[in-house]
């Protein structure tokens, strides 16, 4: 008896329309075998892929390149008709020009016109693109490296509610960020950042949430924007605590003015131990690999896109940790040597003083 599961492809649909084709390969063979007694025993033999030896992950070649553009949402409440915080960051002065209800159609055509046509690279040919194709438009002027929310809000007197049943035509907003200084153009490679903004309105009460962002590229390239997940450290509590530990240092002082000095000399070397107790500590929770806890994470695992081992371990691994999906390549987020072993550091320290040793007696 043989079973066979063929490809099915769905294609995936959201609140905004069809977004793409999802291919599910699936296939599997059961065979039936009949052993001494005369019952049939189902054996499910694994495909070649899987019955293969272990293989090293191939790693997806990266390369560096400066975005001067990044977006989010504030962490205020967001709708339609209460408006939203951005908290935009960009390296140089920007424009960014928010559009609300563009239309899905419009957007895309104007992605394409962007690799075809003339780049977008200014608002003025974003909104020729779109062929005006929004409810209401809005611009500010961002600060270089300025860190100032902005909140945009809908007209009132326009009389938008909602944008509609399910599935809609238009996108609730769509901020794009561009260079100001003509220069700025010709010096980065990134000339605009697109991203697609979701706000809950009176039909679809799905919270806010950014649903793409794109970057547009002088070659009239698209990449898509996505984020990495991997845990953040906590600095918080650090930089709490160093703080309180000034502050108690300078109320000892004020309390005791006529000490000597060599007690303040004291004071102060304690004070040097337990700051430098305090650094092994910050040290060793930046070192959070999931595998061995002990080396700091630097490999992102495609394509979960968790960022959770380091680089030692990931030649270990044929499946994520995190999540358990098979890892298809991998990248370094930076490029470092991979720490040595305590083998290696102990062969290296003996070679070190076997090398010390020769020369004490070369000069004897």
């Amino acid at each position: 008896m043989c079973l066979q599961l063929r490809h099915h492809t769905y294609a995936t649909h959201t609140a905004y329309g069809s977004i793409g084709v999802l291919h599910i390969p699936m296939q599997a063979c059961i065979y039936t075998m009949t052993n001494r007694f005369g019952f049939d025993v189902p054996v499910i033999l694994r495909s070649s892929d899987e019955a293969e030896s272990f293989s090293v992950t191939p790693e997806k070649q990266m390369v560096q390149v400066t975005n001067p553009f990044a977006l989010e949402l504030g962490a205020t409440t967001a709708s339609v008709t209460e408006g939203v915080t951005l908290r935009p960051g960009c390296l140089e002065e920007c424009v960014l020009t928010c559009y609300w209800g563009c239309g899905i159609q419009a957007l895309q055509l104007a992605m394409q016109s962007h690799q075809h046509g003339p780049r977008l690279t200014t608002p003025h040919l974003f909104q020729q693109a779109l062929h005006f194709q929004y409810r209401h438009c809005q611009s500010f002027i961002i600060d270089k490296e300025g860190q100032e929310e902005q909140f945009v809000q809908i007209p009132a007197d326009l009389g938008i509610t909602d944008f509609g049943q399910m599935p809609r035509e238009r996108y609730p907003l769509v901020a794009v960020l561009t260079l100001a200084d003509p220069e700025a153009r010709e010096t980065y490679n990134i000339v605009a950042n697109v991203t697609v903004i979701h706000l809950p309105d009176d039909k679809y009460r799905l919270p806010a949430r950014i649903l793409f962002q794109y970057l547009l590229t002088s070659q009239g390239n698209m990449y898509d924007l996505k984020p990495l997940f991997m845990s953040s450290e906590n600095e918080g509590s650090a930089r709490a605590t160093e703080p309180a530990a000034g502050g108690e240092a300078s109320e000892a002082k004020a309390q005791e003015p006529g000490e000597e000095g060599e007690k303040k000399e004291e004071e102060e070397e304690e004070e040097e131990e337990d700051a430098d107790s305090e650094g092994e500590s910050l040290e060793m929770q930046g070192k959070d690999c999931v595998v061995c806890q002990n080396a700091s994470v630097n490999r992102v695992l495609l394509p979960c896109r968790h960022t959770c081992v380091c680089d030692s371990c990931m030649t270990r691994l044929q499946h994520c940790p995190m999540c358990r999906a098979f890892v298809m390549e991998s990248f370094a987020l930076s490029q470092r040597p991979v720490a040595f072993t305590n083998e290696e550091e102990e062969d290296d320290d003996d070679d070190e003083q076997e090398e010390d040793n020769t020369g004490v007696e070369d000069e004897e």
